[in-house]
């Protein structure tokens, strides 16, 4: 079988976000493993508008075309207000077959590791057919940033790391009979 493709999904667009840190970070030790294509996928880069507001058609087949050959993936997710952000929660709403039958792990980051926004991206998830994973890394903004703005993550995260990205592979292969 060849390799499966794993999206690293940047949950953020605002200006001087943390998200491209993380996403690096678990890009680089998930390409360590040489067990999978991982990319680094930023939904700043597509640009789309707020759903429903504007022609977006360009936007949305670029961003379900780069989601549709994508087996897996993982969500760099911050919590803003006890959820997601608007960006993502918009980047999910515009695909909906091409995230069915894939799935998905979760690192989040926050005050409380952002907890609640991962679990509120676990319903969103579901609805999309998207099965998530059960460990999910969960980083503190009081232990696991310096200033609250440079990410330098305990070595104890490397485990949670591994074991999602085990469980994101396994799924992803099962599932991908489906598709």
């Amino acid at each position: 079988m060849s390799k499966l493709n794993i999206g690293i999904i940047l949950g953020s667009t605002r200006q001087g976000r943390l998200s491209p840190q993380v996403g690096e970070w678990v890009k680089q030790i998930a390409d360590q493993r040489g067990d999978a294509n991982y990319e680094i996928v930023d939904i700043a880069d597509y640009k789309l508008p707020l759903l429903g507001e504007a022609d977006a058609t360009e936007q949305a087949t670029a961003w379900n075309t780069k989601l549709a050959g994508l087996d897996g993936f993982v969500f760099i997710v911050q919590e803003y207000n006890h959820s997601i952000t608007a960006s993502l929660k918009n980047a999910l709403d515009f695909a909906r077959d091409a995230w069915n039958n894939k799935a998905a792990g979760i690192v989040s980051y926050g005050s409380v590791g952002g907890a609640r926004a991962a679990e509120h991206l676990r319903g969103i998830l579901g609805e999309l057919s998207v099965a998530d994973v059960r460990i999910h890394p969960a980083l503190s903004l009081f232990t696991d940033f310096e200033n609250g703005t440079v990410f330098k993550p305990a070595d104890l995260h490397l485990v949670n790391i591994n074991g999602m990205l085990d469980q994101v592979l396994a799924w992803s292969g099962a599932l991908k009979v489906l598709r």
